[in-house]
């Protein structure tokens, strides 16, 4: 079995043993190393522009905002700037700042008729530690994955 299948294969059961209403839940380095190997792969972003341009991007990423900033009003054209942008037979995953959006964004586009969305868990900057700072518990940031800084 190959290194793509049996990491698809982990996120599968993970989704399966949380009863999450899409394919698949990724950790970080598993989702970065589908989108290295996986050809069509699509990893979409779907934090606030503040986020990206104040927090980070992550290269290559399709960038389409779950909600907007400030106030986190709901993106009414999400789905729409989903499918100008990506295939719906595309291994698509979402990534947010700590998981619950990109949540909320694979169940809209699986709904949607996409066949194999996966969250990334944890997010770009994972959970608050004791002192309350991301960037340190978790993520795609922790786990030294690549990302730029305006």
């Amino acid at each position: 079995m190959g290194k793509i299948t049996q990491i698809l294969q982990t996120a599968q059961t993970r989704a399966k043993e949380m009863n999450l209403p899409y394919e698949g839940a990724l950790l970080p380095a598993e989702a970065y190393e589908i989108l290295q190997s996986a050809p069509g792969a699509k990893l979409v972003d779907v934090r606030t522009r503040a986020e990206l341009d104040w927090v980070g991007r992550i290269p290559d990423a399709v960038e389409i905002e779950w909600a907007t900033y400030p106030g986190m009003k709901l993106n009414p054209h999400f789905m729409a700037q989903l499918e100008q942008q990506v295939d719906k037979e595309a291994l698509v995953l979402f990534i947010c700042r700590s998981g619950g959006r990109s949540h909320h964004a694979a169940i809209a586009a699986t709904q949607a008729g996409y066949s194999d969305c996966y969250n990334v868990l944890e997010g770009f900057e994972g959970d608050r530690n004791a002192d309350g700072h991301r960037n340190v518990l978790g993520g795609w940031c922790a786990s030294e994955l690549p990302w730029t800084q305006s």
